[in-house]
């Protein structure tokens, strides 16, 4: 019996490429698959919706600067090894696949350890901290851009490969018309959709709501705002708010002109898939590496997106959005240019389920 182990989490974003790429394996009929991630209730339930067995394990979270909350992590990375250690023992997986995060540094380790094969991948432009850990145990590290390789040191660098980013393989089915039977949507409204993350955001709702007035004179805006507790909703025409999207995601995308985000990796990766032209608002400041910013621009350079900012604050973001929408939606061509630019040739869930396959020679038949 041949079985790949999978590891990541801390985020759906350390996840669900994980699970794309395990879609491409489960084709080719292996017989095990397992994930080991945090024990985070979310990461459990994540993978277990999708059918995989699920082990849990005890993380620390990897700071690049100086807290003292860094000392207690090194004991829960540490429990985290020789709970991997234990797993993979009992299992005996072919090789261990990480997504990254947090919680794929103590099962690469182990891994490591045992001399199992350990393949890794990066989503962002330039590597986080759980990769540049994860790269010195593996064998192969898959990237998304070519640029992406100079983060590396020479050495390590020989182990990329650049693949893309995995996209959930609901993406592939993905029907503007089921996108709009669920708005309640005719075939006439122009969608404008509105992405601020799994959590919504601060600072989108912010600036929607400052300048809806002008976008509502071009689209319906359908607005993805995060759980907003008890804050009153007022109704207002062409505006359409919900606190989340879940299985019907890759519909209401497919049925949106036009899509206003973050610059995560997952979201753009998953918006290009379907050729939307993005307006992009990179999560930015002290709270964030910087990766964000490292993506808008490289899908602008790539003429897939317009970055609206990368400033830390700008007032006048709701006048730069406002003018940004309606010129692009007077554009029909620079929309579909947007959407038809290239960024990478290559369905990387696939590619990377291929380079699994060659390694441990097989599937089960």
């Amino acid at each position: 019996m041949v079985s790949i182990a999978f590891t990541g989490g801390g985020s759906g974003g350390h996840i669900y490429p994980g699970l794309a790429i395990i879609t491409w394996l489960k084709k080719q009929n292996f017989s095990r698959i397992f994930w080991i991630g945090s024990n985070k209730e979310m990461d459990r339930v994540i993978v277990a919706r999708a059918g995989i067995d699920f082990y849990g394990i005890p993380s620390g979270k990897l700071r690049r600067y100086f807290s003292l909350q860094n000392f207690v992590d090194i004991f829960r990375i540490a429990a985290g090894f020789f709970a991997s250690l234990k797993i993979l023992l009992k299992e005996r997986p072919a090789l261990l696949f990480s997504k990254g995060g947090f919680a794929s540094v103590p099962p690469c380790m182990a891994a490591k350890f045992m001399r199992i094969p350990v393949f890794t991948h990066e989503s962002d432009f330039s590597p986080g901290l759980a990769t540049m850990i994860n790269a010195r145990f593996a064998e192969k590290i898959f990237i998304p851009y070519k640029e992406s390789a100079s983060f590396f040191a020479k050495k390590i660098r020989e182990k990329t490969c650049v693949s893309g980013n995995p996209v959930r393989p609901e993406f592939a089915g993905a029907d503007p018309v089921k996108g709009r039977i669920f708005l309640g949507f005719g075939d006439r409204e122009r969608v404008l959709l509105v992405l601020g993350g799994s959590q919504g955001s601060h600072e989108i709702n912010t600036i929607i709501k400052a300048c809806l007035p002008e976008l509502t004179k071009y689209y319906t805006v359908v607005h993805q705002t995060g759980d907003l507790g008890d804050e009153p909703q007022e109704r207002i025409e062409h505006y359409e708010p919900y606190a989340f999207f879940h299985d019907e995601i890759p519909h209401v995308i497919a049925a949106a002109e036009l899509v206003i985000c973050r610059s995560g990796a997952n979201t753009i990766w998953e918006c290009k898939s379907l050729n939307k032209p993005m307006i992009l608002i990179p999560l930015r400041g002290s709270g964030t590496r910087g990766d964000q910013v490292e993506n808008a621009r490289l899908f602008e350079e790539a003429g897939a997106a317009v970055c609206l900012t990368n400033e830390k604050t700008d007032a006048a973001l709701p006048e730069k959005l406002s003018a940004l929408v309606a010129s692009l939606a007077d554009d029909p061509d620079r929309r579909k240019a947007m959407g038809e630019a290239k960024i990478i040739e290559s369905n990387a869930a696939s590619f990377i389920a291929g380079e699994i396959e060659r390694r441990i020679g097989g599937g089960n038949e």
